[in-house]
């Protein structure tokens, strides 16, 4: 019947729990939040945003619950700066997640990278802590490999996942499998102890990940703890997976399966809310870590909406992301609000919920957003959206209008090679694939009319010009480059992690691979 028996005794013995303890707990003056990032999923992915293949029933409730925001941007189009970027609240060239060793080279953690998250950043889960916050990531951390970049060393109490994606499967003489940890622990390698088949795109990682998000949610619950839940999940990255279940079902071939499965999970995320009855005290935030990787093929790849081009690029298509905010009795229901967002601001919205100032040390680039989800009459007029690809301010955005000061999709020997970051979208001019400076004379767009950047302004240019080179001016007077953390790799770093597996660290009965194990017979096959 490909029942979900786990996900079933869970909500079932959840109900029983509720009823006997929740009417107790005392509304908490801080809530508890929830950060749903996923990987490489597109603008145009989301039935809300006019998907027309019905892979997403859960999100497009949540947003007719919530909130939907269709200007909501990442700070750079790559995994690891972005995924900087919003644990941080500032752009990566102040965080020091880029590289300068070539101009604007986009740069990420590979397992060969020497650096990682700098110890002078702050990150979110660091600071909710003084406030009696327990948090977990879950997922793809993506910020360095080393010991003293993982998550347990910078604020968070609880890990479940990999500090890089499931890229392989690799030959473990020359490069290993990318490692996954529960907590400080190594408990195998993706591709070995944990499956992932590569042609017929067969894994279990999404039902793993969505039972430990659940799993951490009912005991934070029964421990009366406000909590942090960072679901960062990467099934839609390539490539792409799911589980038994879910292959097969969608109109959009593997990526659509994955896409119907992360779907399925965030609805049992928020059903488990609403049954321990801590949904009025939870904020929960969907949205993505950059545009839909659109090089990988449409198997392999999701739609980036009427925007052009997708992942690594500054088109819109690399930086526009799906986002809704939800929060029963807090966020409008249905409502939908057009305010520039970035995923910067989750920082210091999570702050303002959670009652702490955010640090007045260091330039912070997100803004409080709880004006505009608790009372959307609200606006935060003349919010800018900067975009950097390395080290290099791309573009910017400021209202309608985005100026572009270089363009540049990817280079003519990737291209040659079959890779294509604009397939069947090419603008003359504009997705060159040589850098091309327009510092003179940006290339404007009025994103409302030409949401596609096909057509730059003739007329009203010099008025935009006129306001948004007043802001560049501004940020680039006070702007203070991190030391950039990705410029060395080595691949000695590769054989620097804990080799020895948790079933012989921690022995065959550890309580893990119990849960794992039952995981696996019911949750997945029942």
């Amino acid at each position: 019947m490909g029942r979900m028996v786990a996900l079933t005794l869970i909500t079932f013995f959840g109900a029983i729990i509720c009823c006997s303890w929740t009417k107790s707990i005392p509304n908490a003056p801080t809530p508890n939040i929830i950060i749903m990032l996923m990987d490489d999923m597109g603008w145009g992915d989301l039935g809300v945003f006019g998907q027309p293949s019905k892979e997403t029933p859960n999100l497009d409730a949540m947003a007719a619950e919530g909130m939907l925001l269709p200007n909501f941007y990442t700070a750079n189009p790559l995994c690891s700066p972005s995924r900087a970027a919003l644990l941080t609240g500032r752009l990566p060239i102040r965080n020091g997640f880029y590289t300068t060793n070539a101009h604007a080279r986009n740069a990420y953690t590979p397992q060969e990278i020497v650096g990682g998250i700098s110890k002078d950043e702050i990150l979110l889960p660091q600071l909710l802590k003084t406030k009696g916050y327990v948090s977990k990531i879950v997922g793809k951390w993506h910020l360095g490999h080393r010991p003293q970049y993982l998550p347990l060393k910078n604020g968070f109490d609880e890990w479940f996942g990999s500090p890089n994606c499931h890229f392989g499967p690799y030959n473990d003489q020359s490069k290993p499998n990318i490692p996954v940890y529960n907590n400080s622990e190594m408990l195998g390698r993706f591709y070995e102890d944990f499956k992932i088949d590569r042609n017929t795109g067969e894994s279990n990682l999404t039902q793993i990940y969505l039972m430990e998000g659940l799993d951490f949610i009912l005991r934070q619950t029964k421990a009366q703890q406000p909590f942090f839940l960072y679901w960062a999940v990467d099934a839609t990255h390539a490539p792409v997976y799911a589980s038994k279940r879910f292959l097969g079902k969608s109109q959009r071939g593997r990526y659509g399966d994955a896409v119907m499965e992360l779907d399925y999970s965030i609805g049992q995320i928020l059903k488990w809310l609403r049954t321990l009855g801590i949904d009025n005290n939870t904020f929960v935030f969907f949205t993505s870590d950059n545009g839909a990787a659109v090089m990988s093929g449409p198997n392999e790849s999701g739609s980036n909406g009427p925007f052009l081009c997708g992942k690594e690029t500054t088109f819109e298509g690399g930086m526009r992301e799906p986002a809704i905010a939800w929060w029963p009795g807090h966020i409008k229901e249905g409502s939908v609000n057009f305010q520039l967002a970035n995923v910067m601001d989750l920082f210091t919205t999570s702050l303002v919920l959670a009652g702490i100032n955010p640090p007045d040390d260091r330039i912070l680039d997100g803004l409080d957003l709880t004006p505009v989800l608790l009372n959307s009459s609200q606006p935060l007029k003349n919010r800018p959206i900067f975009y950097y690809r390395g080290n290099e301010l791309m573009a910017v955005r400021l209202g309608q209008y985005k100026a572009h000061y270089w363009t540049w999709s990817n280079s003519w020997e990737e291209f040659k090679k079959g890779i294509n970051f604009c397939p069947g979208e090419e603008v003359p001019n504009v997705t060159t694939h040589e850098q091309k400076e327009h510092t003179l004379q940006p290339l404007i767009f009025h994103l409302g009319r030409d949401p596609g950047e096909k057509f730059p302004l003739r007329s009203e240019y010099q008025d935009a010009l006129s306001r948004i080179s007043a802001v560049v001016q501004q940020h680039k007077d006070t702007l203070v480059p991190g030391i950039p953390q990705l410029n060395m790799c080595d691949i000695a770093v590769m054989y620097l992690k804990n080799t020895c597996y948790a079933r012989c660290v921690l022995g065959k009965n550890n309580s893990f691979f119990n849960k794992l194990s039952f995981l696996m017979k019911n949750v997945i096959q029942g």
